[in-house]
Formats: structure tokens, sequence, C-alpha cells
């Protein structure tokens, strides 16, 4: 694959009025990744905005993802948020629905698809002026194919998976010239295994690995980057979206210890 191998590293947003503990995850993953992914609200709990703290992700030196969920927002809450973004200098996003919502709680209107339309067509406006065009990113699940308007998109975040040989046969059966990020996970202890699996009905988690975490917390912080290797040299995609839960400061010493040598 032409493109170079990224890591876009998932940070856990604050949910307090504090961004101590975002700049300390910023400042001891940049080092070993390239980007950053911010989440927006994600399990439905109220955080920081992801486009404020892709702000201080800028700030100290380095790039961004912001996520922005349709579940949160109706069209004037979109157009706001792509006006801050704007004064902010954040232009990459990732649009997701949002986990599903009790009955009652979705703002409004929006999905995922209508959320790219609006910001193609926003830049092209006179309050736009000046702005360059966004970049966006869509999800997809690694059992379903990439939905043709998802094609509309710039990026590709496959869902978070353990397996390799699952990633390059999605890319085998979904071919397209967007760059794709496969996601990578830290599996921090068997109970979190119980609980993705029950609200992730397609996910797949070894059982050897469950065992590995069982019998030593850090053994999902080896797995993870270890798979990260094995997908970069995989050459089945562009890169990965790592999720390290809890765990960043030993994913940035894994990280280091495994990350490519100048020969």
């Amino acid at each position: 694959m032409s493109r170079t191998f990224s890591v876009v590293c998932e940070i856990e947003p604050p949910t307090r009025p504090d961004l101590t503990r975002a700049r300390h995850q910023i400042g001891m993953l940049a080092p070993v990744v390239d980007d950053f992914l911010i989440p927006d609200n994600h399990i439905g709990r109220a955080t920081v905005s992801s486009i404020a703290v892709a702000n201080e992700v800028h700030a100290m030196g380095r790039r961004s993802i912001a996520c922005l969920n349709s579940r949160d927002r109706n069209l004037l809450g979109l157009q706001r948020d792509l006006l801050t973004a704007a004064a902010y200098g954040v232009d990459r996003f990732l649009f997701v629905a949002g986990d599903k919502p009790t009955a009652g709680d979705r703002a409004g209107g929006l999905t995922v698809r209508t959320m790219i339309e609006e910001a193609r067509a926003i830049t092209g406006r006179r309050e736009f002026a000046g702005v360059e065009p966004f970049g966006i990113g869509v999800t997809s699940g690694s059992r379903r194919r990439l939905a043709p308007w998802k094609r509309a998109a710039d990026f590709v975040f496959l869902q978070v998976g353990f397996s390799v040989e699952e990633v390059v046969r999605w890319r085998e059966e979904n071919p397209t010239d967007q760059p794709v990020y496969a996601g990578v996970m830290v599996l921090a202890s068997a109970g979190m295994a119980d609980r993705l699996r029950a609200s992730v009905p397609d996910i797949e988690i070894p059982a050897a690995l469950v065992e590995r975490v069982r019998a030593d917390p850090d053994a999902g912080v080896a797995a993870a980057c270890e798979q990260v290797v094995a997908l970069r040299e995989s050459g089945a995609c562009d890169g990965v979206h790592f999720v390290p839960v809890s765990r960043y400061r030993q994913v940035a010493i894994e990280l280091e210890r495994l990350r490519p040598r100048p020969r």
C-alpha cells in the first residue's frame, strides 16, 4: 500500500470542566501516534465538546479528528458545530450515529448521511468564505458491505475487532480508494470482554485472549499493540483507530518498544 500507515489514537474526553487529564493523554501518546480522535458524548455520557478538545490537541502541536454524532444534534446544532470548528481551525471529523438512544433522547432529524451532505454544502456558503472543505470520515462494520453513500466520505473507520484476517477479508470484498483505519482496542479485563460481546453482537473476541487477560491484566495492551504491527505488515489498511481505554500510559510504552527503527 502506497500511503503511510498511521496510528489514530482515541483519547478519553473529560466529563468535568478540566482538561488536565486530556492534556496528559495527548502528551504521553504524542511521540508514538500520528493523530488523535476525540469521541463525542460516547456511551451516552456528557463530555467536554470534541471540538474544544480537538482544538487543545492542535494547541499542543498535533493533528486531530473530532467525532460528531447525529444522535445529539439537529441541523442548527450541526451548523453551530461546523462554524465553531472553522473558527478553531478544526477541519477533520468522524460522523457517527451514536449509541442507540432511549425513547425521546434523539435531538431530531439528522443522520450520518445528511450530516455529510450538510458539511459538504456549508463550506460553499458566504459565511464560510475562505474555509477549506472539511475532511469527513464514516464508520463501517467489518461484516457489512461499505454502503454506496459512504463512499462520499474521505476516509473509513472499520469497526473494532480482534482479527487481522477479518480486516483483510473486508478489504478484498470492499475495494475502495478511501483510506481505511481498522479498529483496535485494548481488552482491559475478562469482564470487559463480556460487556463488549453483549453490546456489539458482531464482535468476536478470541477465548485465548480473554484467558491471557484474566491471568495478566497487562496482556491486553501487548495483544493490541501486536495487532497494530500485524495490520501494518499485512498492508490491508492505511492505519488503525486505536482505543487504549484507560491504559494509555502502558500503550505509549509498548508502542514505543514496537515502533519500526530506521535502518
